[in-house]
This record gives structure tokens, C-alpha cells and sequence, in this order.
């Protein structure tokens, strides 16, 4: 009985929390209707976008009019004569620009009377995007009501006095931003003097102290870099035309969602078609695809849904590459945009990550990845803060030089002509005699440095869903070392003929995840026990790096989430890191780990044979014992 509870908890399933938001009549809200009859951005953010000219206010304006499905408490504070009345209500869904609450019929008739009210709630994490998670008090005013068929019930819409964006910044975002930046530099200080105390004394231990040196000025240079970095403008008469591709394998549950994020984007309908390849799956993938594309076809046909939305189902597992070349080879259009399944694209992403291409050398462009279920548990929280600065710190280090090394697979676009001329190389890539499988955005992201530019569009966003249980993400990160390192030794061979600056730091990237295993155990071990000295300055060290990382998604983003950033550095140290060993001898591996690939399944089957014959050869021993 004891190891069946134990069994039940590491098989724990935990509900993913993400955003809902509220859902409109009409599928296809977001695409610009050629026939002018209405404006594709909600009436919410109209205080935002004013007279509709400025497509980065439109921009602005479309996100803060987004309203959330919610259920939580307000408090409503009516003011008349100088005397107050309390009502207690419930918020359906808010916007940063107002909210509905649900009243009595008498409750409704006391606001009306009114001379002014204010309402107290809290937004709690996962209602709203990232950031807004905080105790609000502001005032309101009604703008609509509308009875329910409920009886005695009203849902009244109201509009804040200013946004939540505008209210975070006076009373909440300030203050982050001052304990942010004091911390920031206090850190950096430390390690800087820290570093300087290497110098001091590198003739006494030169390999640690050369190798604290390297580790340090690589990561200062990405913070500073990423803070550098400025994205692409968006140009209203820029719209070449684009092609999303969705690879899917048994991802029945977010496919649809993936799919209509992808069709209803705030870009021409005439330039941007999308094609969903399904990989042979085993689950109700191609039956989700197959009833959310007819429903598409259907009710938005006005905007040629049949004419540039189409899927294609695989009669055989060949493998998310060839899914996306095949993809490519029906692709109508000279921009090729790849979106993993599971990911989900903001409204204007599309617009935002062909920017970039007005650069005739750009020849592929990285978006952001958010994660979409962030507030899930302490592990999604941890992979949100490392998303968030892997992207925008990181990335955006390496697009200050042109020379993205990954363009991440939930959001990245390509020139089609790059991709075609690589196809077959790209799909028949082999590693130590073993057919690669994954890696492919880091893959074809080599092909595309040899000879062109890479780039980071920030404004680009998706938001994909990202483990929630350990067993699953350890998995997947090992997936990522193995095809981190092999990627990279490949990507060592030619990047030197890139912008030297960038080589230098690239090299410095590549040797200080490689050598910080051997590093954190002469640190560890040898230090304390042949030495017998308490390793403080490593734990300092490590504890500043820490915090650097916390307090720039505390400066940058001003999310809750920044004390994960803290955790994830610790679990970093104690767990992640040991997985580099393991992939320095098994990075020609092909298998997923998380999903059963032709050559997951492969490898279970020799898994499966072995031990067959080991308990064979113990029950013959036993016998003949016997």
C-alpha cells in the first residue's frame, strides 16, 4: 500500500493555469476585413489606440482591450452626499482598460445613483498576462448594462479612470523598477570586484580563476547587449506575403487553439496562408484539425479560409522534419513561418517578425516565447523567468550582432528559398552514423548563419505550454543538451567568419556550460576536503548570478515570478547541471524522450529485449540452484 501512494504521487497530474480569454462571435476578430464593415480592434482600447493611425497604438490598443474570463471578488465602494455604500460583487472578465461584475437588480439601480464609486479587487496570478498579478483601488465609471435572463441579476460593464498598465506604473511598477535597479548595480559591482579579485590572483590557480573570468565577462556581455538591443519598427506598408507551418504529432489538446491563433492574425488575409501537417498521429490530433478547419471554412469564409488554410495528415511517422519540409514544399509564399503545435501566437506576432526582413540579408528571424502556463506550479513559474531571459536578454544579446544561433522552434521565420536550398541536407543530417531527429530549429538555424543574417523581433510573442511535471521537463532538457552541444560544435566550425566580437563571445558561451560540471566539483569537493577551505567565494558567486538573473525579470518584466529565478539557478546547480556530463557521451542520441518517435519506440524495444534477457538468465541460475 505504501508504494502505491508513492506511485500516485510521481504520477501526480497537475491542471495547467493559463489566461482564458473572453471568447467573440466571430471566429476570425483579429484579421483586417477588406471590406471595411468593421474595425478589427475591440472597442475597450480605444483610449489606447485613438484615431486608429498609428499601428503601434493599434498594437497597444489591441492587447489592452483584450478582456480575460475571470471569477474572482470586488469590492464597490458607491459614493452620494458623502455617504458610503459597500457592495460585494463578482468579476467575469477584466481588460486593462475596465471589467464586468455581476449585481442585483437593486444593486445596479444604487451605482446609477451614484455620485461617483470606486472599485477594490485583486487580480490574482493566471487572469491576466504576466506582470499585472497586484491589489487594485481605482475609480470607474458604468458604460453598459445587460440584464440576464437570470432573474434579478445585471452584469454591468465598467471603465477605469486610467489602465491597469497606467495604474501599475504609479503605484506598483516604480517602486519594482527602483529596488531593481539599486540591487542591479549593486550586484554587477560585486561581481565585477569579484572578478578583479581573479586577476589579482590568476597566477595561483590559472585554470579557475581564467575559467571565473570567462564565465563572468559572457554573462555580464548578454545583460548588456540585451539591454542594448532594440527591435524593428513595424513599417504599416510592409507585408510580404507568409506561410505558417504547424508540425503535429498527438497534440490533440492544443492543436485547435494553436491553429486559430495562427488563421486569426492582424495581418492581409491575402498574404498569409497556413498549413498544419499532421505527422501521423495515434491520438485525436487529425480529428481536432479536421473540425476546427471545417468550422473555420464555414463561418469565416469571407476571409478565403478555404484558400489559404489547409492540412495534410502523413501516412507514416517520418518526423517533425520532414513534416516542416513538406510544409515548405506546398508553401505559396517567401516567407516561411514555423510554429510548434503546442504554441499559441499573439494577434500582431506575424506582423512583428517580418520586420526584420526588410533587410535583404536577414535570412531568419527568432520571435519571443512566453509560457503560457506559468502559473501552474513552482516549475512552470521557474521556466517562465528562464524563457523570459533566455529571449530577452540572451537572444537579444546575439541580435545586437545579426547572429541569432537558435531560432526557437514555437516562432521562428525563415526566407522559403534558404529553406528549400537546404532541405535535403537539413532532413538527411546524420551525427556519429545516428539519423538526427531533434534539433531541427537550431539545425536549420546553422544553415541559415553560414551565409545570412540572424535576427530577434521581442514584439514578436507566442506563448507555448511547457512541463509541469519534473520527470517530463528533465527529459526534455537533456533532449536540449544533447542537441545544444551537437549543434554547436557544428555552428564552432564557421562562426568565426562571422562579426568577430560576436565569435568571441560565442566560443566563451560554448565552454562555460561544457567545463561547469568539473568546475562545481573542484569547488565542491576538492576545495573543502584536500584544502580543507569553505568554498564562500563560489557560493557568492553563484548566488550573484542568481540574483542577476531575478532582478532582471524583476526590472524588466515586473512579474511576481522573479524570485523563481532564484529557485531555477539552485535546481540549475544541483540538477541540471550534472545532465551536461550525460550528453557529452550520448549527443549522437536520437530519441525524444518525451513522446514515442520511431526511434523512442526503437529504443524501448531493445530496452524491453534486455531485460527479458537478464530475467532469463536469473530464473535459469535459480533453477539450477535448485
Amino acid at each position: 500500500m505504501i508504494f502505491q501512494k508513492k506511485d500516485q504521487k510521481k504520477k501526480r497530474n497537475y491542471v495547467d493555469i493559463l489566461t482564458h480569454e473572453n471568447g467573440d462571435r466571430r471566429l476570425l476578430s483579429n484579421v483586417p476585413d477588406v471590406e471595411a464593415v468593421r474595425n478589427n480592434v475591440d472597442r475597450r482600447g480605444e483610449k489606447i489606440f485613438g484615431d486608429g493611425k498609428d499601428i503601434q497604438l493599434l498594437y497597444e490598443g489591441k492587447k489592452g482591450g483584450t478582456r480575460y474570463q475571470v471569477d474572482f471578488k470586488a469590492v464597490l465602494i458607491c459614493v452620494k452626499n458623502n455617504l458610503k455604500k459597500t457592495i460585494h460583487c463578482q468579476v467575469k472578465d477584466i481588460s486593462t482598460t475596465g471589467l464586468s461584475v455581476l449585481l442585483s437588480t437593486e444593486e445596479s439601480k444604487l451605482i446609477k445613483e451614484a455620485e461617483y464609486y470606486s472599485l477594490k479587487f485583486e487580480i490574482l496570478p493566471g487572469s491576466m498576462p504576466e506582470g499585472y498579478e497586484m491589489k487594485v483601488n481605482i475609480k470607474a465609471k458604468t458604460v453598459r448594462k445587460r440584464v440576464l435572463d437570470q432573474e434579478n441579476a445585471v452584469l454591468c460593464g465598467m471603465e477605469f479612470e486610467i489602465t491597469l498598465a497606467e495604474y501599475a506604473s504609479k503605484k506598483k511598477d516604480r517602486y519594482s523598477l527602483v529596488v531593481a535597479s539599486a540591487l542591479l548595480l549593486t550586484v554587477t559591482l560585486i561581481i565585477v570586484l569579484m572578478r578583479a579579485e581573479s586577476v589579482i590572483y590568476f597566477k595561483f590557480n590559472k585554470s579557475l580563476y581564467l575559467y571565473s573570468i570567462i564565465a563572468a565577462v559572457f554573462l555580464l556581455s548578454r545583460y548588456f547587449f540585451g539591454i542594448l538591443y532594440k527591435q524593428v519598427p513595424i513599417s504599416p506598408d510592409f507585408t510580404p506575403g507568409v506561410t505558417i507551418i504547424v508540425p503535429c504529432f498527438n497534440e490533440e489538446k492544443w492543436i485547435q487553439r494553436c491553429i486559430l491563433s495562427c488563421i486569426n492574425q492582424d495581418y492581409p488575409a491575402d498574404k498569409l496562408e497556413v498549413i498544419i501537417v499532421d505527422d501521423c498521429s495515434n491520438d485525436r490530433s487529425v480529428e481536432k484539425i479536421h473540425e476546427i478547419v471545417e468550422l473555420l471554412y464555414q463561418e469565416a469564409n469571407r476571409y478565403k479560409t478555404k484558400e489559404r488554410l489547409q492540412y495534410v495528415v502523413q501516412k507514416e511517422n517520418k518526423g517533425k522534419r520532414d513534416a516542416l519540409a513538406l510544409g515548405a514544399e506546398l508553401a505559396q509564399h517567401e516567407l516561411l513561418v514555423f510554429v510548434d503545435s503546442d504554441s499559441f501566437l499573439e494577434p500582431f506576432a506575424i506582423r512583428n517578425i517580418v520586420q526584420p526582413f526588410q533587410d535583404p540579408k536577414m535570412g531568419g528571424v527568432a520571435g519571443r516565447t512566453d509560457v503560457a502556463n506559468t502559473f501552474t506550479n513552482e516549475l512552470t513559474k521557474m521556466q517562465a523567468v528562464r524563457y523570459y531571459i533566455s529571449f530577452r536578454i540572451m537572444k537579444a544579446a546575439e541580435a545586437y550582432f545579426d547572429a541569432v544561433t537558435c531560432l526557437s522552434g514555437p516562432l521562428s521565420c525563415y526566407r522559403k528559398k534558404i529553406v528549400l536550398d537546404n532541405k535535403d541536407e537539413w532532413l538527411n543530417q546524420t551525427f556519429f552514423g545516428q539519423k538526427a531527429t531533434f534539433g531541427d530549429d537550431r539545425s536549420m538555424t546553422n544553415f541559415v548563419l553560414q551565409h545570412h543574417r540572424t535576427g530577434y523581433q521581442d514584439s514578436a510573442v507566442c506563448s507555448t505550454i511547457v512541463p509541469n511535471q519534473y520527470n517530463v521537463f528533465l527529459k526534455q532538457q537533456m533532449r536540449w543538451k544533447r542537441s545544444w552541444l551537437r549543434e554547436s560544435l557544428i555552428a564552432g566550425s564557421f562562426i568565426w567568419k562571422k562579426e568577430p566580437f560576436m565569435s568571441v563571445f560565442f566560443y566563451m558561451g560554448l565552454i562555460v556550460p561544457i567545463a561547469a560540471p568539473i568546475v562545481v566539483i573542484y569547488n565542491l569537493i576538492y576545495i573543502p576536503i584536500v584544502l580543507r577551505v569553505f568554498p564562500t567565494t563560489f557560493f557568492v558567486g553563484l548566488l550573484m548570478m542568481a540574483m542577476l538573473m531575478s532582478l532582471m525579470q524583476l526590472f524588466m518584466r515586473k512579474s511576481t515570478t522573479w524570485i523563481f529565478g532564484l529557485l531555477f539557478c539552485l535546481y540549475y546547480e544541483v540538477v541540471l547541471l550534472w545532465q551536461m556530463p550525460i550528453a557529452w557521451v550520448t549527443f549522437w542520441k536520437s530519441t525524444w524522450g518525451t513522446r514515442m518517435t520511431p526511434q523512442d519506440i526503437e529504443e524501448q524495444r531493445k530496452k524491453d529485449e534486455q531485460r527479458e534477457k537478464r530475467e532469463a538468465k536469473k530464473f535459469t541460475e535459480e533453477f539450477s540452484d535448485n
